[in-house]
């Protein structure tokens, strides 16, 4: 395969690796750029523990605000 063909394609697989990532950090309350550590094999393991075991900050707002979390 040529050179540019492979760079196509990482980028295509990278674009839709990432995007879920940053709908989630987005919707959790985090930057969305959060996800681009996603792309470093061992820091993107660590920024998902991180986010599955803490509070999440979009959770900090809505306990402030009254709203009743499950």
């Amino acid at each position: 395969m040529s050179t540019s063909i492979l760079f196509i394609m990482t980028l295509v697989i990278g674009i839709f690796m990432i995007l879920p990532f940053w709908m989630i950090f987005s919707k959790a309350g985090y930057p969305g750029a959060l996800s681009l550590t996603m792309l470093i094999p061992f820091v993107g393991f660590l920024v998902l523990r991180y986010l599955a075991f803490t509070e999440w900050p979009i959770h900090k707002k809505m306990k402030e605000a009254g709203v009743i979390i499950k």
